[in-house]
């Protein structure tokens, strides 16, 4: 009987799961509504309630599914880049893809925040800690002098100069690049950097 009830409670999750991801996919957290969501799944409002804590919950758990496919882009894209400079040219270029093809997903990643007082959960913490790892060996061949806590700071820096120049272009900021030209100045900023940073081993 219990398996019977855990599985259908599983079965809920996934339901539920689905319906918030494909609101996400298509206007993002925006007027999100628990209601809108539980309609598409097939189930009562209240449902929800007995799946996840909240509806914060079920977005991290959204969250959670984009984390592991932009992961997955940055892995698959640097795959075949063994030198240091072409491996992060890659990982831009395919953070960058991801943005443009999943933009409304890749938004709600950092525009979620939790109700006042509520921490991020520390499992989902890991999860975003992953995309920072992604940086640490290409960085690591470059100086490998520095300590863990020296490249883990150089890849927080350079993640979020990444980001920024990304985000700001996509949301058509009057600072932004244009999109004919955001490829190729990212990337020129990232040969930049690591020129830089061979100096600096220098």
């Amino acid at each position: 009987m219990t398996a019977k009830r855990d599985a259908k409670r599983e079965d809920l999750k996934g339901r539920l799961i689905e319906a918030a991801q494909a609101h996400i996919q298509a206007s993002g957290l925006a007027g999100l509504r628990a209601r809108d969501i539980t309609a598409d799944a097939g189930c009562a409002l209240g449902a929800l309630y007995t799946a996840f804590a909240d509806l914060d919950e079920l977005i991290l758990h959204v969250n959670s599914i984009t984390l592991a496919r932009l992961g997955a882009a940055l892995e698959q894209e640097a795959i075949g880049a063994a030198e240091p400079r072409a491996k992060l040219k890659a990982l831009a270029k395919a953070y960058l893809g991801f943005a443009r093809d999943n933009r409304m997903a890749w938004k709600a990643l950092f525009e979620h925040r939790m109700a006042p007082g509520v921490a991020v959960p520390e499992w989902h913490l890991a999860e975003h800690a992953v995309l920072i790892q992604h940086l640490v060996e290409p960085l690591a061949q470059l100086l490998p002098a520095r300590d863990t806590p020296d490249l883990l700071a150089r890849a927080r820096t350079l993640f979020s100069a990444v980001h920024g120049i990304v985000a700001i272009s996509l949301e058509d900021r009057f600072i932004g690049l244009a999109p004919t030209d955001l490829e190729s100045e990212l990337l020129g900023f990232v040969d930049t950097m690591v020129s830089g940073l061979e100096t600096e081993r220098e």
